[in-house]
């Protein structure tokens, strides 16, 4: 037996996200299969339905949608990558890099991850760089710019309640900054600017980019 129509509104009291998507769903007909196949069937259902559902919301989570243009971002960050590493210090030590967690990221905590990793840019890393070169400054002044963007429009995500921290998101966050704390702060600044490019790719694999030109 089929029936159509949307699955049951869940409140953000309850639940963190809202289903307002309409599905076919199919109920086996079961008046004439014996007891013990009806449950069997019955609970097939219901696994699949719960797949189902889960598989929205996490597609839902993972792909929060940020509305920038990546290729100036990137292209800003190859203009003076060069630059930036040259003046690292301590080329055997990273901040990011060595963090295979990274790449492991579960799709639930993408979002609370990418906004930690934003914040941990603009609040500690483009603060404490000092910059002599006029050309490296503004490229680094349009990167910050785009991540304080980038964190404007990911808060639709938090408003849609799509971006929960999880504790494994709050773990990689603060090895991070463990990281970042073990150099004196100059030279934490260049390297995590140096390892830049690690967290735009990042971004670019996790999210949906879309152009904001």
């Amino acid at each position: 037996m089929c029936t159509k129509g949307a699955f049951p509104h869940r409140s953000a009291s309850s639940l963190p996200l809202t289903c307002v998507h309409t599905y076919i769903v199919c109920m086996p007909v079961l008046g004439s299969v014996p007891w013990g196949m009806k449950l069997q069937c019955v609970s097939l259902w219901l696994l699949g339905t719960i797949l189902m559902l889960c598989s929205v919301d996490n597609h839902g989570l993972r792909r929060c949608l940020i509305s920038t243009d990546m290729d100036h971002i990137e292209d800003s960050f190859q203009e003076i990558k060069r630059a930036i590493q040259a003046k690292d210090t301590f080329p055997n030590v990273t901040i990011l890099s060595t963090l295979e967690t990274l790449q492991i990221i579960k799709p639930l905590d993408v979002c609370c991850v990418t906004k930690n990793l934003l914040a941990f840019y603009v609040d500690r890393v483009f603060k404490d760089h000092q910059e002599p070169n006029p050309k490296i400054l503004r490229k680094i002044s349009s990167i910050a710019n785009s991540f304080l963007y980038m964190q404007k429009t990911l808060r639709q995500c938090q408003e849609q309640r799509q971006c929960h921290c999880r504790q494994e998101a709050t773990n990689v966050t603060r090895v991070i900054h463990d990281n970042y704390d073990q150099l004196e702060v100059r030279s934490a600044a260049v390297k995590s600017l140096g390892e830049l490019d690690i967290f735009l790719a990042w971004i670019a694999k996790n999210h949906e980019v879309t152009s904001s030109a």
